[in-house]
């Protein structure tokens, strides 16, 4: 079958949503370490929230990609999980941000707010996933650049939305301090907001977007579907992997290091630069709040970064000279924030970081897909997710050590991050493309 070649509005419409679903995400990634410690967690202990994130990923996302490779029905294969996945976000967002306002003990806020996040996490990966599949499902070989870097795009530009509503709300008057043990206002009317831009964005790609049906599908993919009924279900996910094309390994190595330096990013920012710009570590002290607003501005420049540094990637003759670049450039900003004092001069910092954060979120698939054929994509890709999960787990995990060992001052994990991207940079030597699976 002849694949058309869609428009640049085709392209965009399949990818829309994402933009209200990284909201949620930006949300999240800016506000969580912000939203424990304000409960009373103690800094040592910050890493070990940011495990069930990543966590519920790795299990859902390839959950995600397995059954929507089997499902059909009217309203499509992969579109029934994105809504369902924003729904669950939709409720669990409004009450994650009000995890201290239930008169729990301390250990029960704690308890309330780790199972709001582990639901609003699933929930979001549920989301997320299928419009990586969509990109897959839909677009040519030839297309797919350009669908990952549209997609790239609204992705940064919903994280920028996203990090900018507590400094926004609280420029507007909105109560950015809050009684001990409760979440201030600014962080609870971001959550509020993104939960409603969230399900419109979803409506948006919901209405405007139509799957093909099975034997479209199959013709488009060169499937052949009296083959595949006579073989059953197929291979599981455990023989998938075994199948995997080296460009799932090679780029999963890459993908190791990316992932568990952004995870340090977003676990110790806050407290960084509260002690480094504001001069202090008191969460319950107005400096300590003001610092997580400034979070979401240098969140956002990350976003506007990654924006324009997507515009240069094509411009590359090599991806991969595009890959080691983006991530030496980004592995520049983490270790500046080290010796930046100053909340504006971090801009420069977090700017060279989007650099890195343009390359992670479009070069990654755009070498899987294609080293891909349509038959097992969306399972594929969930268990691609893995080398996303995985990462952020160990991370995570060896956080608190981590810290301990380099000598207790957060900031120092912007250092222990621009040390992995410089790994990541090297392990794209190894990686491989090109070859059909």
């Amino acid at each position: 079958m002849q694949k058309a070649k869609l428009t640049f509005w085709q392209l965009w419409n399949i990818s829309f949503g994402f933009f209200g679903v990284q909201i949620a995400y930006s949300l999240q990634s800016a506000n969580i370490s912000r939203i424990f410690a304000t409960l009373g967690a103690d800094p040592h202990s910050l890493s070990f929230f940011w495990i069930l994130p990543p966590l519920m990923g790795m299990i859902v996302q390839p959950l995600v990609g397995k059954y929507s490779d089997r499902t059909w029905c009217r309203f499509g294969r992969r579109i029934p999980y994105l809504f369902l996945g924003s729904v669950i976000a939709i409720a669990v967002m409004c009450l994650l941000p009000n995890a201290g306002n239930f008169n729990f003990t301390f250990t029960g806020a704690m308890i309330f707010g780790l199972v709001a996040l582990m639901l609003l996490d699933t929930s979001i990966n549920m989301a997320m996933q299928p419009f990586k599949m969509l990109v897959g499902d839909m677009v040519s070989e030839e297309q797919k650049g350009q669908a990952y870097s549209i997609q790239s795009f609204l992705v940064n530009a919903g994280g920028l939305v996203g990090f900018i509503f507590p400094f926004l709300f609280a420029w507007i008057g909105l109560a950015n301090t809050a009684p001990e043990g409760q979440i201030p206002d600014t962080v609870k009317y971001s959550f509020y907001i993104g939960s409603v831009i969230l399900i419109l964005c979803v409506l948006f790609t919901t209405l405007k977007v139509k799957e093909m049906p099975p034997k479209e599908y199959a013709e488009f993919h060169g499937i052949d579907l009296k083959k595949k009924e006579a073989e059953g279900k197929g291979p599981g996910m455990f023989e998938l992997l075994r199948k995997a094309p080296g460009t799932f390994w090679t780029v999963g190595l890459v993908q190791f290091f990316c992932w568990a330096a952004f995870l340090y990013m977003w676990t110790y920012t806050n407290g960084a630069i509260a002690d480094t710009v504001w001069g202090t570590t008191d969460v319950k002290s107005a400096g300590y709040q003001e610092a997580g607003n400034w979070v979401g501005i240098l969140f956002a420049l990350q976003s506007v970064g990654s924006v324009l540094w997507a515009l240069v990637i094509p411009k590359f003759k090599s991806i991969k000279t595009a890959y080691v670049v983006s991530l030496l450039i980004g592995a520049v900003g983490f270790a500046s924030v080290f010796f930046v004092h100053d909340q504006y001069l971090l801009f420069i910092s977090f700017l060279f970081i989007g650099v890195a954060w343009a390359a992670m979120l479009a070069i990654p698939f755009t070498l899987l897909t294609n080293s891909l054929s349509g038959d097992h994509i969306g399972t594929y890709l969930g268990l691609f997710n893995g080398t996303i999960c995985l990462p952020q787990i160990v991370a995570a995990a060896c956080g608190g050590f981590v810290l301990k060992m380099v000598g207790g001052a957060q900031v120092s994990m912007f250092i222990v991050a621009g040390v992995l991207l410089v790994c990541g940079a090297v392990a794209v030597y190894f990686v491989k493309d090109k070859a059909k699976a």
